[in-house]
């Protein structure tokens, strides 16, 4: 099993690999849902954590259709991403029409290569989801975070079950919210039984600077092998809820 922390510093980064992480999310504001991290702390970050570490591309707040400046910055704070040893990108783009861009967001993912890209949680007012994840997998792109289109994965599962089904190991979906830890049994065991045995779960924690201590979960799927059990899964599941 695999623990993502989403860390909005190097405290909390550092916080998360000594609580078990195997893999950081950097961004900076994360009351504004993320966005691109400083230079400073994400050379410092990626140089001294022993795990991957991913990098959040977001120059902003607000919608997800941006100026050409905009995508120029982008596009550059790839490329020194990359230089710096990040071990992959988040970002995504859309239209104004809330319709993925297919053209900026395939030279991102191409940009970004050899790194795995994940298209962040735009997704979640797509007009079209059905539509955008098949695009999302002509693109090439590794995974999706969504919650469903919903504010809860809880709320979201149909649409949740639907994308997985859809996925067909094509695509990694990542159902993703702030959840509590007795609503995290329910998620699991619903998007379990899209097809038993086939899936494998992981735990995202999002830690917060004002209580260090204080965390909520957010849960994440991707196809394994049917060699691996349900139960072993909830066993994962249980161990890794208490960093």
């Amino acid at each position: 099993m695999i623990i993502e922390v989403c860390a909005n510093s190097y405290e909390s980064a550092i916080n998360a690999e000594q609580g078990g992480a195997d893999r950081i999310e950097l961004c900076k504001d994360l009351h504004l849902d993320g966005l691109t991290p400083a230079y400073e702390i994400a050379k410092k970050t990626i140089d001294e954590l022993k795990i991957p570490v991913f990098i959040l591309i977001r120059p902003r707040e607000g919608d997800f259709n941006y100026s050409n400046e905009e995508y120029e910055l982008m596009k550059a704070d790839i490329v020194k991403f990359k230089e710096m040893g990040c071990k992959g990108i988040v970002s995504g783009i859309l239209n104004e029409d809330k319709t993925i861009d297919l053209k900026r967001t395939k030279e991102l993912v191409e940009l970004s290569r050899p790194l795995e890209f994940t298209f962040h949680r735009a997704f979640d007012i797509v007009p079209n989801p059905i539509k955008e994840i098949e695009n999302l997998i002509e693109l090439g792109i590794d995974r999706v975070l969504t919650s469903g289109q919903e504010d809860s994965a809880i709320d979201g599962i149909k649409l949740l079950e639907k994308l997985i089904k859809i996925a067909a190991n094509r695509i990694t979906i990542m159902p993703m919210t702030y959840i509590t830890n007795h609503k995290f049994s329910l998620l699991f065991s619903i998007i379990s039984n899209c097809k038993p045995n086939n899936f494998k779960v992981f735990i995202i924690s999002r830690f917060s600077l004002s209580s260090k201590n204080s965390f909520t979960l957010d849960a994440i799927f991707s196809p394994i092998s049917s060699t691996d059990s349900n139960s072993n899964a909830s066993a994962n599941i249980n161990e890794s809820i208490f960093l």
